[in-house]
């Protein structure tokens, strides 16, 4: 069995590195009743975030009361650290450091150098998003990439596994400055950043995102690779907009024909191959889209639709053989349920064809 991450990121030899550290530049830290306290009997058992936090929670147990001195001890193990030790940082500012702006504001932006401060920066953004967001614009001009990196990752309206930030979902305005900041960054570490936050924006507020991909677009080669991936999700949900922003022919002239799969009644576990024709009814190449939507059966019953890319590319007039395998193999991703699963072709964001199979 893979070894889950959360034991990758927090052995037991990590948190005596940890502790190692931390003594080197303080030393009355008691290092062995913190990794006591740490490695306690529930600690093989706590998820990855159980872990952090836990982790946090010892660690300000034996670091003075005072926040300022405490944090002064943590910023200068900052060259030393990486890894889970890294991210115990800033949600040590989470924790204790909201009501202490001017210390927790400067460190995080300090701990994102060694790990990422994207969750510690949540709680600030919700408590008072216009200064927070002054931060994260003094960040975006940082000669540290991953500082800057951080000024628009630690912004996204719908940033995975973090706190929610409903006043930047609602109006994301405040984040665009950043962003324009960013668009031609030297690291392509911060221009995907930019580009997730882009299409974070594009779920709630698609006509922003299309203006701005609309003016960004061949303004360069980054940009341009940012634009497409902002677009991800506009792209699959057929916006036209967004198809002929990035030449999508028009596919009324488009059509699909013999739609077949390999295996009507599979079995959990099993793949298939499914295929048809496309053709164009056109008298010039086209720049073609070709998509898929399986809409899983879910454990009630239910449906759920999730949209797979086959390929871009230009096509001559004519007809053309389109084959495609797909597997019901479990994932850790993806469980599959007995029941009418619907395929449907999409082309150019218009859906062709559909054909069903009985899994069981």
């Amino acid at each position: 069995m893979p070894e889950k991450l959360k034991d990758i990121l927090f052995p037991r030899e990590k948190v005596q590195y940890f502790a190692d550290t931390i003594k080197k530049v303080y030393p009355p830290f008691n290092a062995d009743g913190f990794i006591r306290s740490v490695c306690d009997s529930e600690w093989p058992d706590r998820e990855l975030k159980e872990k952090m936090r836990h982790t946090t929670l010892c660690l300000h147990n034996f670091l003075p009361s005072v926040y300022q001195e405490a944090i002064d001890i943590l910023l200068k193990i900052i060259p030393d650290v990486k890894g889970f030790e890294a991210i115990v940082l800033p949600d040590y500012v989470e924790v204790y450091g909201l009501n202490h702006w001017e210390i927790s504001l400067p460190a995080l932006g300090e701990f994102t150098k060694c790990g990422s401060s994207e969750f510690g920066i949540r709680p600030f953004l919700n408590k008072d998003l216009k200064s927070a967001m002054v931060f994260m614009n003094k960040w975006a001009e940082n000669e540290d990439f991953k500082v800057r990196r951080f000024a628009s990752e630690g912004c996204r309206p719908l940033l995975p596994w973090a706190a929610g930030v409903p006043a930047l979902k609602k109006d994301p305005s405040l984040i665009l400055p950043i962003l324009e900041k960013l668009k031609d960054d030297p690291e392509e570490f911060v221009r995907k950043s930019v580009a997730n936050n882009l299409n974070d924006i594009s779920k709630s507020q698609p006509k922003t995102v299309l203006e701005i991909c609309e003016r960004w677009q061949g303004h360069s080669d980054n940009t341009d690779w940012i634009i497409k991936h902002a677009c991800r999700t506009l792209l699959k949900q057929g916006n036209k907009r967004a198809m002929m922003l990035f030449g999508f022919a028009n596919p009324d002239k488009m059509k699909v024909e013999n739609f077949k799969v390999s295996n009507a009644t599979p079995k959990i576990g099993d793949d298939i191959t499914f295929s048809f024709d496309l053709i164009l009814e056109t008298d010039k190449k086209q720049k073609v889209r070709i998509e898929y939507i399986t809409h899983f059966v879910k454990a009630n019953g239910k449906t759920s639709p999730k949209v797979f890319q086959i390929k871009e590319v230009e096509l001559k007039p004519g007809v053309h053989s389109v084959k495609k395998k797909h597997s019901f193999v479990n994932m850790s991703t993806r469980k599959h349920y007995p029941g009418k699963h619907t395929f449907e072709v999409v082309i150019n964001g218009d859906k062709k064809a559909r054909i069903s199979v009985d899994l069981s």
